[in-house]
């Protein structure tokens, strides 16, 4: 699938590398050594890096190696000459739990600096080699958000990290040489957080797996179920949703009373590789069953109902969106479609998809093609059933999911006579916009669609 050329900064210096990467998930590290390539003999769907002396290693299957089986989601490391000369003796840095996932490592002069949620919460851990293992230690960060480190050095154990959550913004901290640690700088507050509230909560979903979700609302809501709500997921790819701070969603959305919701659904890296492999292929449907569980949980606890209840995602979210309005319509008043893909039929002839079958399945494959067809939106939108109108906002210049899938949907779904709202910005790749301008448009009809939709419920849409 494609070819990057890099280099480590390690104990010894300056180490070039060249990664080859057969399909999406699967890579090869080699070492430019003495004008050869030397490649590193560990399992394709594992993540190498090189810290001081050490090679570490992200484990996403269970490996077998010496006289030991690593477990998903472990980062182990051994000395990086004594690998190359054929020893095994891995010492495991991180072992998480069940509910927790490391989700980046990087290396300062002494430690290997972990980023892990632990429950979809943001810490940052600091491990260091001695003797003959790894000791850990928290970093003293805020909780409910996402850590991440954003300038390592490896000539020093002074680094900096930011911190943000769905009601701070992105707050740039310094952790200096002695461990201790201070806000450094904040970014401006974009919108009123005064009285919101972060919650988690969690649902079953159908096969009795524990879906946990984050709510941000006013601490003075009433639980009546008359709450206009967004539900926001993506479930794909090993991508993360975390609480991070929005200014658009803060502005238009909780600033006007709305309630927002971010479901960790199957398909994500919330919990590791085991997360997202878990819906993959012939299981993607655990994803959309998790997303529909939670839209279901929120009802249920009284924060919104179905003319209440709106959700949104584009990309991977876009097709989990579509999935969504044509499964449960009644479970929704609004459903925002964003540059997304519908018609899995062919999804993979049509610009990066086939990049993608490592996630979907090859719908050619006829195996294959029966459980894809059993989701795929554009395949399952019916004359004879009812839908909320949708909003489906694509790019003409897309050049990762082709726009065809969003205009497709769209005329079926008007030539079955549904009422259907379609935006096409004639700009911008996949990001729906190249200008701040273009961006905002874009955005601002988003928002517009939603509130207009939770109209009828909301009664006079002025007051918000």
């Amino acid at each position: 699938m494609a070819v990057f050329v890099g280099s480590f900064e390690t104990a010894h210096g300056t180490q070039p590398v060249v990664y080859h990467r057969p399909s999406f998930f699967e890579g090869t590290l080699h070492l430019y050594r003495d004008g050869s390539l030397v490649p590193l003999e560990i399992p394709l769907d594992a993540d190498p890096g090189l810290v001081g002396d050490q090679l570490t290693v992200y484990v996403r299957d269970p490996w077998t190696v010496g006289d030991r089986t690593y477990p998903t989601g472990s980062v182990i490391a051994m000395n990086l000459e004594d690998f190359l000369a054929g020893e095994r003796d891995f010492q495991v840095v991180i072992e998480p739990g069940p509910r927790a996932a490391v989700q980046g490592a990087s290396p300062t002069r002494d430690y290997l600096l972990v980023n892990v949620l632990d429950n979809v919460r943001g810490q940052l851990w600091k491990y260091r080699f001695e003797g003959e293992r790894w000791v850990g230690e928290r970093v003293d960060a805020p909780d409910l958000g996402s850590v991440s480190p954003v300038d390592v050095d490896i000539h020093s154990n002074r680094f900096f990290f930011t911190y943000s959550s769905f009601i701070q913004p992105t707050t740039l901290y310094v952790h200096h040489d002695d461990g201790r640690v201070e806000e450094v700088r904040r970014m401006p507050a974009m919108f009123d957080s005064d009285g919101l509230v972060i919650e988690q909560y969690e649902t079953a979903s159908p096969d009795g797996t524990a879906v946990p979700y984050w709510i941000v609302r006013s601490q003075d809501m009433q639980m009546d179920g008359r709450n206009p709500t967004l539900l926001y997921a993506y479930g794909g790819f090993e991508i993360s949703s975390t609480s991070s701070y929005d200014a658009t969603v803060g502005k238009v959305w909780l600033e006007r009373g709305g309630v927002y919701a971010v479901a960790n659904i199957r398909g994500g890296g919330e919990f590791g590789p085991a997360w997202h492999r878990s819906a993959l292929k012939e299981n993607r449907q655990r994803a959309y069953d998790d997303f529909i569980a939670v839209a279901e949980d929120l009802i249920a606890r009284g924060f919104t109902s179905p003319p209440y209840l709106g959700i949104e995602g584009a990309s991977n979210g876009g097709l989990l969106t579509g999935v969504a309005l044509t499964q449960r319509p009644d479970l929704f008043s609004a459903v925002a479609i964003r540059v997304p893909l519908l018609d899995m039929r062919r999804y993979n002839k049509l610009l990066a998809g086939a990049s993608w079958m490592a996630e979907y399945g090859n719908p050619d494959i006829p195996g294959e093609w029966e459980y894809i067809s059993g989701y795929s939106p554009y395949q399952n939108v019916f004359a004879d059933r009812e839908y909320p109108r949708p909003l489906f906002t694509t790019t003409t210049r897309d050049d990762r999911v082709h726009p065809g899938h969003a205009r497709k949907m769209a005329a079926k779904m008007l030539s079955q006579e549904h009422e259907v709202l379609y935006y096409e910005n004639t700009e911008g790749g996949h990001g729906s916009g190249v200008t701040p301008e273009q961006r905002a448009r874009m955005m601002a009809v988003m928002y517009t669609y939603l509130w207009t939709q939770l109209r009828k419920a909301l009664g006079d849409l002025g007051a918000f």
